[in-house]
C-alpha cells in the first residue's frame, strides 16, 4: 500500500443546508487541490438545527438529500472518496438517522453509518442534551475499503465507546473516522486526549473532521479538527474553531509496525469477572 493525503474539513454548518452544501464544496475542492484523496466532513455538515419544528422542515430523505447529491457529484468530478461525517436523513420509517455517507470516486455511495451511541448527557453549566429525542441510534459498525487503506467509521459520540473502535480494527480497520460536533465544554477536556488514545490502543490513524464556533441555532462547539498517526502524534491540527481544512499524507504500513511492536489487538485474552465481598474493613481512627 502506498502513502496517500487524507483531509479534515472543519466547518460552521448553519440551519440551511443548501448555504452549507456551498461551504463544503469550496473546502472539498481546496482540499483535492492541495492532493487529498480521501476527505472527510463533519458531523452534522448538512445543518445544525435544535428546533423540532426545524428539522422536520430542514431534512429529507437520502434520495432527495442536497449534502448526498452534492458529495457524489464532487467525488466522481474530483476523483476522490468524499465523506460525510453525517447528516440527517429521513429514514423510510419516518425517523431520523445521524448518517455518515462515503462516496467513491466514480461517484457511487461506497458505504454508509448510522450513529450508533446517542449524546444524551447533563452538563456542567447546565447544557443538557437528549439526541434520543430527536434521532433513531444505528445497530451496526462499518469498515470498507479504501484501497491504500481501510476505514472504520464512527461519529463524534461513539468516541467515547472504544469498544466500536476495537471491533474495527480487529476487522482490519487501519484509519479510523471520528467526525464531530465535540461541544466546547466536552471538547475543551476531553476531544485531544481520548483521539489519540482511540489512535494508540488500535494501532491506526485517525481522522476527525469537527464543527466549530457559535451555530446560528446556538449552540457552540469546540472545533480543533486533527488527524493523528498510529503512535499518537498529531498530524495536523485546525488549531481554532474556524472552518478550514487540514491535511496531512498517511501511510498504513505505520499502522502495521505501530501493531507490531505493541501488537496489544493480538494479545487480548477473553476473561471472567469476579465480584468479591465481605464484611467492611475495620479503620482505624487517630489516637485519643
Amino acid at each position: 500500500m502506498a502513502a496517500f493525503k487524507v483531509a479534515a474539513i472543519q466547518m460552521r454548518s448553519g440551519t440551511d443546508p443548501e448555504r452549507n452544501v456551498a461551504d463544503m464544496e469550496r473546502m472539498v475542492r481546496e482540499a483535492a487541490g492541495q492532493g487529498a484523496r480521501y476527505i472527510q466532513t463533519p458531523e452534522m455538515t448538512g445543518a445544525m438545527v435544535r428546533d423540532a419544528e426545524a428539522r422536520k422542515a430542514a431534512f429529507t430523505t437520502q434520495d432527495k438529500d442536497c449534502v448526498a447529491a452534492a458529495a457524489g457529484r464532487l467525488a466522481a468530478e474530483l476523483g476522490v472518496f468524499l465523506h460525510v461525517g453525517s447528516t440527517a436523513i429521513r429514514r423510510a420509517d419516518g425517523k431520523l438517522a445521524n448518517r455518515a455517507l462515503l462516496y467513491a470516486p466514480d461517484g457511487s455511495l461506497r458505504a454508509s453509518y448510522d450513529k450508533i451511541h446517542m449524546f444524551d448527557v447533563d452538563l456542567d453549566k447546565g447544557e443538557s442534551w437528549r439526541e434520543s429525542s430527536a434521532y433513531e441510534p444505528g445497530t451496526e459498525a462499518v469498515v470498507t475499503d479504501l484501497g491504500e487503506a481501510r476505514l472504520g467509521f464512527a461519529i463524534c459520540y461513539d468516541l467515547r465507546f472504544p469498544q466500536l473502535f476495537r471491533t474495527e480494527a480487529l476487522a482490519g480497520a487501519d484509519l479510523l473516522s471520528v467526525p464531530a460536533a465535540f461541544t466546547r465544554q466536552t471538547g475543551e477536556a476531553h476531544w485531544h486526549v481520548l483521539l489519540r488514545a482511540r489512535a494508540i490502543e488500535n494501532g491506526a490513524f485517525v481522522v476527525a473532521a469537527a464543527q466549530g464556533g457559535v451555530h446560528e441555532d446556538g449552540r457552540e462547539t469546540y472545533g480543533h479538527s486533527l488527524i493523528v498517526d498510529p503512535w499518537g502524534r498529531v498530524l495536523a491540527e485546525a488549531d481554532h474553531a474556524e472552518p478550514g481544512v487540514i491535511v496531512a499524507e498517511i501511510d498504513a504500513a505505520q499502522s502495521a509496525a505501530a501493531r507490531a511492536k505493541i501488537p496489544n489487538l493480538k494479545n487480548a485474552r477473553e476473561f471472567t469477572l469476579e465480584t468479591v465481598t465481605g464484611p467492611a474493613p475495620a479503620l482505624r481512627g487517630a489516637a485519643s
